[in-house]
Formats: C-alpha cells, structure tokens, sequence
C-alpha cells in the first residue's frame, strides 16, 4: 500500500497543566519531517513530559498504525484510531471512517486521560494521526491536511 502514517503521542502529567510547563506542553508539534526516503510505513514521535517534550522517533512498517487502513474502490478508508478501554472519556459515538483520494492526507486527533493504578495519579495523552494516501514529500504533513477530524475532549 502506497501509505505513510506518522502516529504524534504526546504525553504529561498533572505537572504540565499550567503555568510554563503546560506552554512548553502546547508548544509541542503535531507534525513533523518524515524521515529521508521514507515513501511508506509508520513513522513514530513520541513526546514524553520526562523527556521535556523533546521527541524521539521510529520508523516501522504499517502491520501496527493505531488504525485500521484499507484500500477499497481505488479511495484509502482509515477508521478511527483505536481507543484503550482504560481511557476517559468514553467514546461510546465514534466519527465515521474518512476515505482519502490519492495524494490526500487526513490529521486526526483524540486525547485522553489515564488513572495510575497504584497511586490514583492522572496522566494525559494527545494523539495526531497524520495519514498520507499516495507518494510522501519529507514536508507533507507541515501544511494544511485535506480532511480533519478533531477528537478532543475536555480532560479535566
């Protein structure tokens, strides 16, 4: 399949909900370079708040995207990205699939909320999905994305 998917995870605590930390938090980008060469697969960005949102990246093949992907009647349809039944909100109604034409791309963001098992503590995480259905420049997630599909909830 002629599709590169670059997965942005971007991950805090309760310490980067406000003040210098939460604007170093917001000032973390949602789109990033692919790597040189790059023309298909997975490309990872993983933020973490203990890492002072500095990211780290993986390129992989798509047998893991975080979302489903299929080719059908020559358009990509890209379902919504898998959700952790551990995770708050619910989202019991989902956004339908999004089907891309060649050379569109789609962003798509959801966040979370996670409660630690031991302590009861919350840690947060946004997720951008950007998915390219067609030939990858190294730059084609910086600019505007044919279709956006926005997720967020308010977290609390």
């Amino acid at each position: 399949m002629d599709v590169v998917v670059q997965r942005v995870c971007t991950s805090w605590t309760k310490k980067s909900r406000g003040g210098s930390e939460a604007a170093r938090r917001n000032a973390a980008p949602t789109a990033f370079l692919l790597p040189p060469g790059m023309i298909a697969g997975l490309h990872e960005v993983a933020m973490r708040e203990s890492d002072f949102f500095e990211p780290s990246t993986e390129v992989q093949d798509l047998s893991a995207p975080g979302t489903i992907l299929r080719e059908v009647d020559g358009l990509l349809r890209v379902d919504p990205p898998e959700v952790s039944m551990f995770a708050m909100p619910r989202r019991n109604r989902r956004p339908p699939a999004v089907r891309l034409a060649r050379d569109q791309w789609l962003q798509w963001q959801i966040n979370y909320r996670f409660v630690g098992r031991c302590d009861g503590a919350w840690s947060y995480r946004l997720e951008t999905f950007n998915v390219l259905y067609g030939s990858a420049m190294p730059d084609v997630f910086l600019g505007v994305p044919t279709r956006h599909v926005d997720e967020r909830r308010s977290l609390r």
